[in-house]
């Protein structure tokens, strides 16, 4: 087995099944320490912020973390088995240059992401030590970007060490927690607002959702004889944990304090809880923001690497990941610049968009892995711009686009809003038809598909892939 390098050189090729390392419980503190950060807090204010009071925001983080966190742990168990970024996996069900279409969404996704993040950290550390956000919101990307340049065995080593420091003060504060009454407002279980809650559980749904597009980057290099089972376990378990814990640390700081902004009320909330906590508690957060940036530029970078090599077929390098990572912290960093002060209901609408463009893509991806082509692929002819998969799938752009389209009377932001989410008081239930509606489509479309032909073709094309020593 190949010993790891100090700066990863693979980016969007297939990892050998010589180059395959790691343990599958890697994978949850991983995805504990991707949900474990301030931005993760952030989406737990959502519902408060809206007028929605802590029990019934509970109650809605958790289902909406349980319903998002399922279909992310999924994507994860693809990794070992194709060995190969999560990205670069739609080709099958986009076609070649189609997949361009799913991976501009990314891009938006990372970019986005990594732009709030950058202006939460800097918000942060200018209620930590006085500094001026367009000093440190660079400097923020910069850490990020050269750990995401060390790449994938890195990344792993990081988030385990950081695990255990939050882990540690998680449980602290969670104890201390139970000290602390709330109005009785905030636990009136009679108190239920339909748009709060339902605004609340599809934003922790979207949150959860949004690391599909990159979850398996990180679980790619695991040994090919990882099971579903492992792979889905582990990370379902690290990204719910994470996600609920600390989303629910949002909550419970809005709450207390539901007229200030994201960091003061989680500052003073941390002092209350335990006096003197609330500076530590910033610091430990603001670790992990760091890390998810770090992740949100690796796959970044990976996916823009997908875009370039469907224009012009490229050769993964350390070098090409380092500048593709290089343009995407420029653009970043620009948007974070520029980003409106109204953190909360920005970052609000920016997760609902998110999960209006993502349903779709998960429903045909996961359809197609474990219903349609059952994991068979080839990898070669997932390079080939003329091969087995073609240039164009309409079977996946068509499921994408009824998906997409069923979705919209149900859109409930504050851009737009459909003619059914006004009926219920801008209830946003578009991802509950988006859903079953591009799966079912997707499916309808694949009756046609003379699949033993190709997944013949695929097995004659993988031929000496990974050749016996």
């Amino acid at each position: 087995m190949a010993e790891p390098s100090m700066i990863e050189h693979r980016s969007i090729d297939y990892v050998p099944l010589a180059e395959r390392r790691g343990k599958v419980w890697h994978l949850w503190p991983t995805w504990f320490m991707g949900g474990a950060h301030l931005a993760t807090i952030a989406t737990g204010v959502v519902g408060i912020t809206l007028g929605g009071n802590f029990i019934w925001m509970t109650i809605a983080v958790i289902a909406g973390c349980l319903l998002g966190t399922l279909f992310m742990a999924f994507h994860s168990t693809q990794g070992p088995h194709l060995g190969l970024p999560q990205m670069i996996q739609s080709r099958p069900q986009f076609g070649y240059v189609g997949a361009l279409l799913v991976w501009g969404v990314a891009l938006i996704t990372f970019v986005g992401f990594n732009a709030f993040n950058q202006v939460l950290a800097a918000d942060t550390i200018e209620t930590l030590y006085h500094t001026r956000s367009w000093m440190t919101i660079p400097i923020i990307g910069v850490l990020a970007a050269i750990l995401a340049v060390f790449g994938y065995d890195w990344i792993h080593r990081t988030q385990r060490i950081l695990t255990v420091i939050l882990l540690a003060g998680m449980i602290l504060m969670s104890i201390m927690a139970f000290r602390i009454q709330l109005s009785p407002a905030q636990l009136d279980i009679n108190d239920f607002r339909l748009t709060p809650f339902l605004t609340q559980l599809f934003a922790s749904a979207a949150y959860q959702l949004s690391w599909s597009i990159y979850v398996s980057d990180y679980s790619r290099y695991l040994p090919k004889n990882v099971g579903v089972v492992s792979s889905f376990g582990w990370t379902f378990l690290g990204a719910l944990l994470g996600g609920v814990w600390t989303m629910l640390v949002g909550t419970f700081a809005a709450a207390m304090f539901p007229s200030l902004a994201l960091t003061p009320a989680l500052k003073m909330a941390a002092d209350t809880m335990l006096p003197g906590s609330g500076d530590t508690l910033l610091i430990v957060s603001l670790l992990g923001l760091v890390t998810i940036t770090t992740l949100n530029f690796y796959g970044a970078s990976l996916t823009l690497l997908s875009v370039v090599d469907s224009l012009r077929p490229v050769r993964s390098t350390a070098a090409k990941r380092s500048l593709a990572i290089l343009a995407c912290w420029v653009v970043a960093t620009t948007i974070a610049l520029t980003a409106s002060k109204d953190f909360a209901k920005d970052f609000g609408e920016f997760l609902a968009v998110l999960l209006y463009l993502f349903t779709p893509w998960t429903a045909i991806n996961l359809v197609d892995f474990f219903f349609v082509r059952r994991g068979q692929y080839s990898v070669r002819e997932i390079f080939n711009a003329n091969g087995l998969y073609g240039r164009w799938n309409w079977r996946g752009l068509l499921a994408y686009a009824v998906g997409f389209i069923a979705m919209i009377p149900f859109f409930s932001t504050g851009l737009y809003e459909g003619s059914i989410a006004r009926m219920l008081g801008g209830a946003d239930l578009a991802m509950l038809i988006g859903l079953p509606v591009s799966a079912i489509v997707y499916l309808w479309s694949c009756r046609s598909m003379d699949i033993t032909t190709e997944l013949e073709a695929a097995r004659i094309a993988d031929i000496g892939l990974d050749p016996t020593p």
